[in-house]
């Protein structure tokens, strides 16, 4: 049986990713930080097959102990202060989590656990500014927020290790992903419980940022699937992953609203203030190395995601 160690377990991709490595007969270690309230919403239903550990990649010595402890085969660092618009109100934080909290992890594995495979979450945000569309492996990174730029440290700091240490470590170049179980803060989640709730009459508008900002929208059960893959290779490498379609938040807006029968221009505001300092306008992800090298391939539709988070959150507003 193989030990796979997951850092930020709770969040939206760990628990998909517990899921599928428990599915396929893996033993699951789940990295939780000590926090006077602890949500673990996300993994309750998984809570009596998994082993918690408490840890932390702002304490390096915390990561040292854990990973002697549970000897994993594969590490998957998800955790990171992971919202973008936190990252221009905490920049020090999320490059301590984003960044340098990657090294200490690295450093870790390096000094008690090297013979373990490693697979980083990189982020679409790295490509910012973009230099070329689609974005692939190659393209330059020209990141628009503290988060992007921590995420291309990051990144770079574990292809060093790699060809510095001969350890195997991999990054998954992750485009937007979300489910049901996103965080209302982000803008997919925000669209799908304010669809929701102006079906049921509990609230009558929502205000949003840029309706034209592109991103490229696909499933985080899809997602997960190809972070597992990269780390079965015979060699470890860097992969996009990716829809290959390309959608405005306007397109996001109107099919939510559209799947309760409402009209988003009656209860949709743009909102100034909610936009971001620096706008990465277009971002639309090339995954044929993915496709070629990993065989993966996206399974849900971006409209097929949309509807599965709107009656999530009608379901869950309406159970009270």
């Amino acid at each position: 049986m193989k030990t796979a160690l997951i850092t930020g377990i709770t969040g939206q991709d760990g628990s998909y990713l517990a899921e599928l490595l428990l599915e396929k007969g893996y033993r699951v270690v789940g990295m939780v930080r000590r926090a006077s309230t602890e949500n673990f919403e996300r993994i309750a239903h998984l809570r009596e097959r998994v082993d918690l550990r408490q840890a932390d990649l702002l304490d390096q010595l915390s990561l040292i102990d854990v990973l002697r402890a549970v000897e994993p085969d594969e590490i998957y660092n998800l955790a990171a202060q992971s919202f973008v618009p936190t990252s221009w109100q905490q920049p020090v934080l999320t490059a301590e989590f984003d960044a340098v909290g990657v090294t200490r992890l690295l450093e870790a594995v390096r000094l008690v656990a090297p013979g373990a495979r490693f697979y980083q979450a990189s982020s679409s945000e790295m490509f910012g500014q973009v230099r070329e569309t689609p974005q692939r492996e190659t393209t330059p990174f020209y990141p628009r927020s503290p988060y992007g730029v921590a995420k291309v440290y990051g990144h770079f700091i574990t292809v060093n290790y790699r060809e510095s240490y001969n350890i195997y470590t991999c990054s998954g170049i992750l485009f937007n992903h979300e489910s049901p179980r996103r965080g209302r803060e982000f803008v997919t989640r925000k669209v799908s419980d304010g669809a929701a709730r102006v079906k049921l009459g509990l609230g009558r508008e929502l205000r949003l940022g840029n309706l034209e900002a592109r991103r490229d929208w696909g499933f985080a059960g899809d997602y997960v699937d190809a972070m597992w893959r990269m780390l079965q290779q015979a060699r470890a490498d860097d992969y996009v992953v990716a829809t290959g379609e390309s959608h405005t938040v306007r397109e996001l807006v109107e099919i939510a609203f559209g799947t309760l029968g409402l009209d988003w221009r009656q209860h949709v505001r743009e909102d100034p203030a909610l936009l971001r300092p620096a706008e990465v306008e277009r971002l639309v992800g090339d995954a044929s190395k993915a496709r070629r090298v990993l065989g993966w391939a996206p399974r849900v539709s971006f409209r097929e995601l949309v509807e599965m988070m709107v009656r999530a959150d009608l379901e869950r507003l309406q159970r009270g």
